[in-house]
């Protein structure tokens, strides 16, 4: 026995060495805060294990409004079978600008943060739409050379990262542990890892998800804004947390307490109702509250299609149809959704541990199970 755990400390002693010599110790990092804590992949509490930016609540919170039948329409049978075989954490649908329902689980609640993941794309898109207001960055045709000039000559432009059509050689590989996507979600300095990038194929052609554009446009708001010493975590707070009201405060994944980059394609903690703000800040058009917080144009231009062959996606934001009308959302790997049908000043929000499987197109099976069961409930109550 002495022999055998000799020999096995010795074996584990040589892979963790070869780990740090060929920098892939972020693995390690990656069993501790994953298959340590009993999981198989990232999870919606991991921000837990993280160095995280503080985003603060509104000095002026802003509470939803309830319906005056608020809760009186049950879940279908349906959907309580999706939301326990998926793991719903937080199921709430928003009509005309007021909860009409809402349903918690396992002891997750209407202020409990849990991890946004790519939803995070979204609120990236917003802050680029801000930064062209406070005239940090002259328009969606920028180049991001202007920025680093690791790609000057390039032709990349803000405008592909936030529309997903950079070209970048960034790998969306979730299952391969030396991967780019595992390094920028567990290692340090990220920076570094985007910087790295190189455009293999022409920009503002045509889409390809990859979260590494995200990434790359946080990096750019970044230096866009930094004559104002904001952080893009402050930022945030400053441009939508604090007008938009929200009532809690949230928290942004950075990369290590040195660097303190944001995993901006990823990685906000907070809940539902505040991220429907951002449905309903997307619904009206960049209006709340009679301020107009984005410009409408802007706005606009991201819930629709740039691509003509790519109709799922626009800047930021995904989308698609739903019984013939045009539906909007911020989208998070494990099945987190914002999903807004304005014909109807509808707004779902889904957050959970798991998503069902993807059919034909870009949307997972559990997707439209929430919108057709929600509209269910609604006209079950109409």
């Amino acid at each position: 026995m002495k022999k055998f755990l000799a020999w096995f400390f010795g074996i584990i002693a040589i892979i963790v060495l070869v780990l740090y010599l060929t920098d892939y110790n972020y693995i390690l990092k990656g069993i501790r805060v994953v298959y340590l804590t009993g999981h198989t992949t990232a999870f919606i509490d991991d921000f837990k294990y993280f160095e995280s930016e503080t985003i603060s609540a509104s000095s002026n919170p802003q509470p939803w409004p309830k319906t005056s039948d608020y809760n009186t329409i049950s879940a279908t049978e349906t959907l309580t079978k999706t939301n326990k075989e998926f793991g719903t954490v937080a199921f709430l649908i928003i009509k005309s600008d007021s909860i009409w329902y809402e349903k918690y689980a396992e002891g997750y609640s209407d202020s409990s943060q849990t991890n946004s993941f790519s939803m995070a794309k979204s609120v990236v898109s917003a802050l680029l739409g801000k930064a062209i207001d406070d005239g940090y960055i002259k328009s969606l045709d920028q180049s991001v050379g202007d920025f680093y000039s690791e790609f000057k000559g390039t032709n990349l432009t803000v405008g592909d990262l936030s529309s997903m059509a950079s070209g970048l050689n960034w790998d969306e590989s979730y299952k391969n542990p030396f991967g780019i996507t595992a390094r920028a979600y567990y290692d340090d300095n990220l920076a570094e890892t985007i910087l790295n990038l190189k455009v293999v194929e022409t920009p503002g052609k045509e889409y390809k998800y990859l979260s590494g554009n995200t990434e790359l446009l946080a990096m750019v708001i970044q230096k866009a804004i930094q004559s104002t010493s904001m952080d893009l975590s402050t930022y945030l707070q400053e441009s939508f947390w604090q007008p938009l009201g929200a009532e809690n405060p949230a928290l942004w994944q950075i990369d290590d307490e040195n660097h303190r980059l944001v995993k901006a394609y990823c990685c906000i903690g907070s809940n539902a109702r505040d991220f429907a703000r951002f449905g309903k800040l997307y619904k009206d058009f960049g209006k709340w509250s009679g301020k107009q917080l984005l410009d409408s144009t802007f706005v606009a231009k991201s819930i629709r299609p740039r691509f003509k062959e790519s109709t799922e996606y626009g800047y930021g934001f995904w989308l698609n149809k739903h019984e013939g009308k045009d539906v909007f959302a911020m989208r998070g790997i494990l099945g987190q959704y914002v999903i807004v049908i304005p014909e109807d000043n509808v707004i779902i929000v889904r957050l959970g541990h798991h998503r069902g499987k993807k059919g034909d197109d870009s949307f997972s099976n559990d997707y439209y199970t929430y919108m057709e069961e929600a509209y269910k409930m609604l006209n079950a109550g109409s």
